[in-house]
């Protein structure tokens, strides 16, 4: 999990990077990042917390961070994919 969490650490700074890059140079769409940005973080919050609820109803809380973890990820490459491509 120490693996996963440095890559998680390293895509989420690319993120970042390429957010305030977008805000600061402006432009139309600057807006609806900042809305999607807010959107993305307060779903994938409500997620985790369900994956990790789960897990611990279903007796594998030793499960649930790994899970939660590889969700965060999955939605931090889609990002570096989808902010790299604009």
């Amino acid at each position: 999990m120490a693996f996963q969490s440095s890559l998680l650490a390293i895509e989420s700074q690319q993120v970042i990077a390429m957010r305030l890059t977008k805000f600061a140079l402006g432009g139309e769409d600057v807006q609806q990042e900042a809305e999607l940005m807010v959107n993305e973080k307060m779903h994938s919050l409500m997620e985790a917390g369900h994956m990790m609820m789960a897990a611990v109803l279903g007796g594998k809380s030793d499960l649930g961070a790994d899970k939660v973890m590889k969700h965060y990820r999955a939605k931090v490459s889609a990002n570096v994919r989808r902010l790299s491509a604009a």
